[in-house]
């Protein structure tokens, strides 16, 4: 513990449906948490690192991972009821993008610093999966900065600044050097890992009892080789 205070680093994705089941559900827990203060720093993983500029389709980029849309319906199914139960209304149709997500957590990286991080990575992941916002496209991305008072040109800087997409590599190198395979994945006080999108109970466990939380069963997540 530091400095009366728990620490929680969570490791996600936008691209990773079940790491915004993950955060609604860690903020139920903040909200439902009686004790000292909680800080939240959220960090750059990228589940698909060589996805094309341009995005796949809905039905290439599900097809490539998965085989066919049929194969993954049970999937999704699950997934879907999950969000729902968080307050999230997951919408893949079919003008749904995957995109690489490494200008989003440039962004998310400067945000960090300015003090809006969680704000700005809700967002995004709001426009992924329920807005289906093509988060590719220069002009979406200024509409969304233009929203937390960035100008076009702030945001354009940051898109094309190689030191800042070099820090984003780093970092996410640094958490898979540290085992982080899989997205959503809570560090507690830097040392208690939680896997997956657990349910809000178990942040408040390992909260109030600081239990390893290894001993855990491990939540549904994302990991590099399906991409979910």
């Amino acid at each position: 513990m530091q400095e009366g205070k728990i620490t929680v680093d969570v490791v996600s994705d936008v691209a990773c449906p079940w790491c915004y089941v993950g955060k609604k559900r860690l903020e139920k827990a903040l909200a439902q948490w009686q004790g000292i203060p909680v800080e939240v720093t959220w960090h750059p993983y990228q589940l698909d690192p060589n996805m094309p500029k341009d995005g796949l389709d809905r039905t290439t980029y599900l097809t490539n991972k998965f085989g066919s849309l049929d194969a993954i319906q049970p999937m999704m199914d699950r997934l879907i009821e999950a969000g729902e139960d968080e307050g999230i209304r997951f919408n893949f149709g079919e003008q749904w993008l995957a995109v690489n997500t490494l200008p989003l957590h440039q962004l998310l990286n400067i945000a960090r610093e300015e003090g809006f991080a969680e704000a700005l990575k809700e967002r995004f992941l709001k426009a992924y999966f329920d807005d289906n916002l093509h988060l590719n496209q220069t002009e979406v991305l200024h509409n969304i900065m233009a929203s937390f008072g960035w100008d076009a040109q702030k945001t354009d800087a940051i898109l094309n600044n190689d030191e800042i997409a070099y820090a984003v590599k780093q970092e996410i190198a640094h958490y898979q050097q540290l085992g982080v395979s899989g997205v959503p994945f809570f560090i507690v006080n830097n040392k208690y890992g939680i896997s997956g999108a657990q349910p809000a109970t178990t942040f408040l466990e390992v909260f109030s009892k600081l239990a390893p939380a290894k001993n855990l069963q491990d939540g549904d997540s994302c990991d590099t080789e399906t991409g979910c």
